[in-house]
């Protein structure tokens, strides 16, 4: 269906103001930087630390 048939009286041009407004709302800016983690080597040796001296997976208990 047309949209001519929906309205009872032709629409008036947008002023620049309404096209702006509009424009404004439809248009998202992009975010400036990513939130992303960064590489970062200086934190390697205390990553590769705090996996090492994490709490070890209890082990089953052994049947007798």
């Amino acid at each position: 269906m047309p949209a001519s048939a929906l309205l009872s009286r032709p629409l008036a041009p947008a002023t620049a103001q309404e096209r702006a407004a509009v424009t404004a709302l439809i248009s998202a800016p992009e975010a400036p930087v990513s939130g992303a983690p960064a590489y970062a080597p200086e934190a390697t040796p205390l990553a590769l630390l705090v996996v090492l001296l994490s709490p070890k997976e209890p082990k089953e208990p052994r049947e007798r």
